[in-house]
C-alpha cells in the first residue's frame, strides 16, 4: 500500500513540476515587426519607411518608443476596450514637439495607428503598422 501511494505522490509531483516549468517558460513580451511612415504635408516627398523589431509587454502600458534623438514624456495613456490605446506626448531634442497617438489592434497579431505631432507651426503624421512575429524577453512597458 505504501508503494501504491508513493507512486501516486511521485506522479503528482512530476506533473506539478512539468506544469510549473511550462508556465515559467512563457516569455513575457510580444515581438512585433513594425513600420512607421512619416507624412509631411507640403513636402515633395516623404522620408522612407522605418522598419524595426520591437519587444512590447503582452498588454501595452506605454506607446512605441520615440524616434532617435528625441526624449518624450507620455501623459494620458489610456486603454479603450480590448483593442485600442491612445496617449499624449511632449518631446524635446532635435525639435520640441507635442502630439497625440492612437493604436488599434486588429485581432491579436497586428495593429495600425497614427501619431500626429506639431512643431513650429507644422503638423507631421506618422502612420504605424505592426505584425506580431513571436514572443520575446525584456519588453518595454
Amino acid at each position: 500500500m505504501l508503494r501504491h501511494r508513493s507512486g501516486r505522490l511521485l506522479a503528482a509531483i512530476s506533473l506539478s513540476i512539468l506544469t510549473t516549468a511550462a508556465v515559467s517558460d512563457e516569455r513575457p513580451g510580444n515581438l512585433w515587426k513594425t513600420t512607421s511612415q512619416t507624412v509631411i504635408p507640403g513636402m515633395p516627398f516623404n522620408p522612407p519607411p522605418n522598419n524595426m523589431e520591437l519587444c512590447t509587454a503582452k498588454e501595452w502600458t506605454q506607446p512605441p518608443p520615440p524616434p532617435e534623438g528625441q526624449s518624450c514624456t507620455v501623459s494620458n495613456f489610456q486603454r479603450e476596450g480590448d483593442n485600442k490605446v491612445s496617449w499624449d506626448t511632449q518631446c524635446t531634442g532635435q525639435m520640441d514637439m507635442t502630439g497625440h497617438g492612437e493604436v488599434t489592434f486588429v485581432g491579436e497579431d497586428s495593429y495600425t495607428g497614427t501619431i500626429t505631432m506639431s512643431a513650429e507651426g507644422m503638423t507631421v503624421t506618422v502612420n504605424l503598422s505592426g505584425t506580431k512575429i513571436g514572443e520575446c524577453d525584456n519588453p518595454i512597458g
